[in-house]
């Protein structure tokens, strides 16, 4: 594969400044503590991670989902986010006022001592669970986040079925498709999302009667372990480039970091959970950098104009796109 010597600053490519909307989704990593250390999470979380949200920051960022009526989602991220502290208090903030609580759950952790009890709690809750199955075959599940993990998920699953998720309206479930990493130069965007929901639904349908609601397809960021996999293969840039390659100016409309701000356990503002990883923290419009302790002081969400780039956003504008919540076209 020929390859340039270097890649193209992502602001190159637009065509008009790159700036927020009005904020209505917070996401908040409430820390880095999980039961499980995935080859792809560009948290890079795990079981000896100890950093989580203290009890400060959370009372402020319930003061927060409390202040500002504009937010429409919170969403709950991590590690796993269920294991770190402020889980509870943020998802019933949330709930009191009236927006959806979205928690990007592993599934496994309802098997850990001490979380039995979560499944029943997002389901009186109505929370709307996100969760990772990187592929419908156990090898290729077991191999990128541990074994045993496929038949755990499985079971969280037809867990959360019994309970009616996947079925009422009120109880989404959603699952979310990673590629393999790439081992060499033959790099791939995700499949295309709603044929590759379909061969979902099937599958899980057949062998285990499951039932979701969305499948979301989410490129592999170069960020976090992934970045670590593919700088030890000697694939870093070439995969950058490739994302290059592929840029679609279409996406950018409609990418998750316009309208959402990404907090960390410290309380530290962020575009988006990428750049909270790269520690690339977002800017006010007199370059400061932002906490959640400010937006409060300023009594407004809508403190940042220009949105920080690097050249893993293009992760999020090849092909169809990718965010949080799929492909964004």
């Amino acid at each position: 594969m020929q390859t340039q010597s270097k890649v193209t600053p992502f602001k190159n490519k637009l065509n008009s400044p790159f700036t927020k909307k009005g904020i209505t989704v917070l996401q908040i990593n409430l820390g880095k503590r999980c039961n499980l250390a995935c080859t792809h999470c560009h948290v890079e979380a795990g079981p000896k991670r100890t950093e989580e949200l203290s009890p400060e920051v959370c009372e402020q960022l319930i003061s927060l989902i409390h202040k500002f009526p504009e937010i429409k989602i919170v969403d709950l991220t991590g590690g796993a986010p269920e294991m770190n502290y402020g889980f509870k208090p943020l998802v019933e903030a949330a709930r009191a006022t009236g927006k959806q609580v979205i928690v990007r759950s592993n599934l496994t952790i309802y098997f850990e001592d001490g979380f039995a009890d979560l499944p029943e709690y997002f389901a009186q809750h109505q929370i709307r669970v996100v969760a990772s199955l990187p592929c419908y075959l156990a090898d290729n599940v077991d191999k990128m986040r541990g074994a045993g993990v496929f038949d755990s998920s499985v079971k969280a699953l037809q867990w959360l079925n019994q309970l009616g998720y996947g079925k009422e309206p009120n109880l989404i479930l959603d699952l979310v498709f990673n590629p393999q990493l790439p081992t060499d130069e033959k790099f791939s965007l995700a499949p295309e999302q709603t044929n590759l929901e379909r061969d979902y639904k099937m599958f899980l349908k057949e062998h285990f009667n499951i039932v979701f609601s969305n499948l979301f397809t989410i490129t592999n960021l170069p960020v976090g372990r992934t970045k670590m996999h593919l700088e030890r293969k000697k694939l870093y840039t070439s995969y950058l480039q490739f994302l290059e390659s592929h840029f679609n100016p279409g996406t950018v409309e409609h990418l998750m970091c316009r309208d959402e701000l990404s907090i960390d356990y410290l309380g530290n503002i962020y575009d988006c959970d990428f750049n909270q990883m790269m520690n690339l923290p977002a800017k006010s419009r007199n370059g400061e950098t932002l906490t959640v302790s400010k937006l409060l002081e300023a009594d407004s969400l809508d403190l940042i104009s220009d949105i920080q780039t690097a050249a893993y956003c293009y992760g999020c504008t090849a092909g169809c796109g990718s965010s949080c919540g799929g492909a964004l076209l």
